[in-house]
């Protein structure tokens, strides 16, 4: 950037005349009070902080500006897809998710399986009393599920197993959701360092610059003191941008499902904006929202187990048949006994009383709650993508003023002030505040970036989020 070109190492030796004006030649614009340095007695800088001439070395004061990411530099730099693809592989939820369906498969399963039959004993007047009988044997019952009320129960968790397939899909646009966001986040973390780095840079030497104009008359104390407290200040930046772009990089990990992950040099265009129709993207979102078929399916649960409950009130038929050994003394002679003998019964409950009402009712009310509920989240959907649409075009318009016109004028405005104060015809504290500003609007440039990155990511993911929510 022009700044990073031309700053406060542009110093008053540079002005037309200046070398005439300290030989002592009387040259226009040359200020009655310069005179020329003497070379055994300069002058002394009065703040007793000597800057280094390259960031990242201590200070006079032993206060050193930490390099954090030294380390971290000399990795190979990742790619979004990298994080994509470790985040399909790693992340727990997506194997939850599929877990659900799983689940839902086997509960289908087991609910079309027919009930297993009983074997038991039984026996009558054991002791035979004065005949001598008495009857013993065992028998098998079977119950019959009737009225196809298997299949319904079946049916019930085939649409479990629906919406957990509908889920699946649903978890993995929130986990891409959420890396994708957090690796633009950390991508602008990142940017933000190399700024802070190149703005510490011009901060020192800008206090570099102050001291060699106080050795030949043209800065006082609260010149170098002003232009000391910016360099602090930029190096405090500095190492708040190396921990910021380290707490980025691990979340990013984190989401990716890799906390061992070390950090590493992202590659990415922070700048290049997604081309998205911001405001036809929300009035589109619900259309294909699998937030949206979710509850849409919800509704199909609920009308699976309201035709479930209605049919549960036709009874079961239950059966059983055995064999049996009846003791009792026939009346022949020699006495004998009657010996073995079949029995059956079938029975069936009568619905009189419980006819399962209150299941029936239970299983309306919440197919008219499942039913209430899509139209609750369609709007939830709509608000959330309106607001979306709105802070990405207004993220994005911010954006380009700040690249196409605030930072431009910015820059041209302390050059001017640089230039203005090298004729001494300006204030320095006004050149710091220029310099103070043309940093912020840097910083602010970036920071509009990520927000129109993570609202165009959120209305492109149907506003999902929460790649480490249970599923």
């Amino acid at each position: 950037m022009k700044i990073l070109t031309s700053t406060l190492a542009l110093i008053a030796f540079s002005t037309p005349g200046y070398t005439q004006c300290m030989a002592g030649m009387q040259m226009p614009g040359c200020p009655a009070t310069v005179t020329a340095p003497k070379p055994a007695a300069p002058a002394q800088p009065i703040s007793t902080v000597q800057e280094p001439e390259n960031p990242g070395q201590q200070t006079g004061s032993n206060l050193p500006v930490p390099e954090l990411l030294a380390e971290v530099n000399k990795r190979s730099p990742m790619q979004l897809a990298e994080f994509v693809t470790m985040a399909d592989t790693n992340n727990p939820t997506l194997k939850q998710a599929a877990a659900e369906v799983s689940r839902a498969q086997a509960q289908a399963k087991q609910a079309a399986l027919y009930p297993n039959p009983s074997v038991g004993y039984q026996g009558d007047q054991i002791r035979g009393g004065s005949y001598g009988g008495g009857e013993q044997g065992g028998y098998v019952e079977q119950q019959i599920i009737l009225g196809g009320k298997l299949g319904l129960r079946r049916n019930i968790s085939l649409a479990e197993q629906k919406s957990g397939e509908i889920g699946v899909e649903e978890q993995r646009i929130r986990v891409h959701a959420d890396v994708e966001e957090a690796f633009y986040t950390a991508l602008a973390a990142q940017r933000t360092v190399d700024t802070r780095r190149q703005l510490m840079g011009v901060a020192l030497e800008a206090v570099a610059t102050v001291h060699q104009l106080a050795n030949v008359g043209q800065a006082d104390a609260p010149d170098i003191l002003q232009t000391e407290v910016e360099a602090e200040q930029a190096k405090v930046d500095y190492e708040s941008a190396q921990r910021g772009y380290l707490a980025a990089f691990q979340a990013l990990a984190i989401v990716a499902g890799r906390n061992d992950l070390p950090a590493a040099p992202l590659k990415g265009d922070l700048e290049a904006l997604p081309q998205l129709d911001a405001e036809a993207t929300a009035g589109n979102v619900a259309g294909d929202s699998p937030s949206i078929q979710r509850a849409q399916q919800q509704i199909a649960i609920a009308d699976a187990r309201l035709r479930d409950a209605k049919r549960e009130a036709m009874p079961d038929l239950t059966l059983r048949a055995g064999e049996q050994y009846n003791g009792e003394q026939l009346g022949s002679f020699p006495p004998k006994a009657t010996g073995a003998q079949s029995f059956a019964s079938a029975n069936i409950d009568l619905p009189l009383w419980n006819r399962n009402q209150g299941n029936i009712e239970s299983a309306k009310v919440e197919k008219e709650s499942a039913q209430l509920d899509v139209t609750r989240q369609t709007l939830m959907l709509q608000r959330r993508a309106n607001e979306l649409a709105q802070n990405y075009l207004s993220a994005k318009f911010a954006a380009e003023r700040y690249r196409t016109q605030l930072i431009p004028r910015a820059e041209r405005a302390h050059q001017l002030y640089l230039e203005k104060y090298q004729a001494m015809a300006q204030a320095y504290p006004q050149v710091l505040v220029s310099q103070r500003t043309l940093f912020d609007l840097q910083i602010g440039y970036i920071d509009r970036l990520r927000e129109a990155w993570g609202a165009a990511i959120a209305l492109e993911n149907k506003t999902l989020s929460g790649a480490l929510t249970h599923p």
